[in-house]
């Protein structure tokens, strides 16, 4: 290497404006040493680059990314959070994908605001082993969990009956030979029980079927490359074959007496899963109920509710958002090939107990010896340290005592996900009350002005409320996309004052539209 190719932070600041045709500051340029995007070399004098490397990030799908969204939402956007180096199996790391959820926050984020270190854009340390943090729209519970792997304490509010047991579930202890037992028990059972139905001789029928089917028309790569030169066009080429195959399915349908009606009314349940699966679902869950220790019971039963989620009679590409009950074999343009629904839960269950035992394993072998708790409540009159003393009472007196350092939470936006919905086949199973009317902005109320008004009053009482078990000094975080600009008017309803605002960039999104998206992270202190 010789030294025309190193560059100090000032010479490239210089060259990446020239070659960007767009102001790079040197404050840009130590942002992405200090990150690991470009190799920091020192030469016993001045921090240096190399100009090829320098290059290369720019032409990089992250570099072009971080480029092309800086001149949609702004220059202010903080690519430091967006996190684009994890991989998703960091995101997803141990607990965190015990089970689906939709509108969580990576557990990076979390991990940025609560733990000791500071930077150019975190200047201070906010929260410390031993303190306790509160999240008053838990959901998923990503907070509590990164509170317990860094020695903090932590308290989770939510509305949902639901989302309570998922982050009760990620947190608490089990005897996993225990959880185990109970799993060989229920899968050798569900098995017996599958046997003496026709579901898997069917299912093996069917996909014996399609394997040659699809190897015939939709082989693989050739296919996909056909597509890519835009020499077939998957949607008419699709749909084409759809229809050749159907008449094959329905000759197994008939063969094996495979159930495939669904009634026009019902609960969730009956909408959404294929008979044969209702009947394994049911079964399953009568098993649960046999099981004495309460904890082997809820974690099995949320692992019954993610083996459900996967179930349901629709197609791959709309899981996240359900059309119409998929009762027949189907083109795939997530597969590029013939795809089917699926007639029984055990390939799924058997998938999801092991997964869920593993998880459970690595997040013990990190968890620390702190209290984390999960409510069922109403954020905006809960009376968190009663409730925590229903279910801890030293961790209670902790809280009376030591008060609580801060929030760290991610609000519901208005009028964008309906939180119990998600979850309807959970509800449906296990008979939770729902409490839908006492959601926060919930998709059925819209964005109209009125929907707006309510939000207001909503995330400003519960801020409110919250302040009562504060510290004086305490540090507020939440994370919201405030598209309509609500949060300086909730915050100042609040009688508190936003010091400090984080823009962040949103690249790990679940929903088909990649575009360029942002939320801004508040971070609020009492108003003296």
């Amino acid at each position: 290497m010789n030294n025309t190719e190193l560059l100090t932070i000032n010479e490239a600041s210089d060259w990446a404006t020239k070659y960007l045709k767009k102001k790079v500051s040197p404050s840009n340029i130590s942002y992405l040493i200090q990150y690991g995007k470009v190799k920091k070399i020192f030469d016993g004098e001045n921090t240096k680059i190399q100009k090829d490397d320098l290059k290369n990030y720019y032409d990089s799908f992250n570099g072009k990314r971080e480029i092309d969204w800086k001149s949609k939402l702004g220059e202010d956007l903080n690519w430091a959070l967006s996190f684009d180096h994890v991989k998703e199996s960091e995101t997803t790391k141990h607990v965190h994908r015990l089970h689906p959820y939709k509108g969580k926050f990576i557990p990076q984020l979390v991990e940025y605001f609560l733990d000791d270190h500071v930077d150019k854009f975190k200047t201070e340390v906010v929260f410390r082993p031993g303190d306790i943090v509160l999240d008053p729209f838990c959901g998923s519970g990503t907070t509590l969990v990164e509170a317990n792997e860094l020695g903090i304490n932590a308290i989770g509010i939510d509305i949902s009956i639901f989302n309570s047991l998922i982050s009760k579930c990620k947190i608490q202890k089990y005897d996993l030979p225990s959880v185990y037992s109970e799993i060989r028990r229920i899968t050798n059972a569900l098995k017996e029980f599958i046997y003496y139905s026709k579901i898997a001789e069917f299912e093996t029928a069917l996909l014996e079927e399609l394997n040659i089917f699809n190897s015939k028309y939709f082989p693989s790569p050739e296919y996909k490359y056909q597509v890519l030169k835009r020499d077939i066009n998957p949607d008419v080429y699709g749909h084409e074959k759809e229809l050749i195959f159907l008449p094959k399915y329905y000759d197994l349908i008939t063969k094996y007496q495979i159930d495939i009606e669904f009634p026009e009314t019902g609960n969730f349940i009956d909408r959404w899963f294929f008979p044969s699966v209702k009947k394994e679902i049911y079964f399953v869950y009568d098993e649960i109920k046999k099981i004495n220790d309460q904890s082997t019971k809820e974690i099995l039963s949320l692992i019954l509710s993610r083996t459900m989620r996967s179930c349901r009679a629709t197609t791959h590409s709309d899981l996240a958002t359900l059309k119409e009950p998929q009762t027949t074999t189907y083109y795939c343009p997530k597969h590029s090939k013939i795809c089917k629904p699926l007639f029984s839960i055990l390939k799924w269950w058997d998938t999801y107990t092991k997964d869920s035992i593993k998880r459970l394993a690595e997040f013990d072998t990190i968890r620390t010896d702190t209290m984390q708790v999960s409510l069922v409540g109403d954020s905006r009159n809960i009376n968190i340290i009663d409730e925590v003393m229903k279910l801890n009472p030293n961790f209670g007196k902790k809280i009376s005592e030591q008060k609580i350092k801060g929030i760290f939470s991610s609000p519901p936006y208005v009028g964008m996900i309906d939180y119990h919905e998600q979850h309807a086949y959970a509800y449906d199973l296990f008979g939770f009350d729902r409490h839908d009317s006492l959601e926060i902005g919930p998709l059925y109320k819209g964005q109209g002005e009125s929907a707006k008004q309510s939000y207001v009053e909503g995330i400003s009482e519960v801020l409110i409320n919250c302040e009562k078990y504060l510290s004086n000094d305490y540090d507020i975080f939440l994370v919201a996309n405030d598209k309509y600009d609500l949060y300086p008017q909730i915050v100042n309803k609040s009688g508190m004052k936003i010091i400090k605002r984080y823009k962040r960039p949103v690249l790990n999104r679940t929903e088909r539209d990649k575009g360029a998206y942002s939320e801004v992270i508040f971070h609020i202190k009492k108003d003296l």
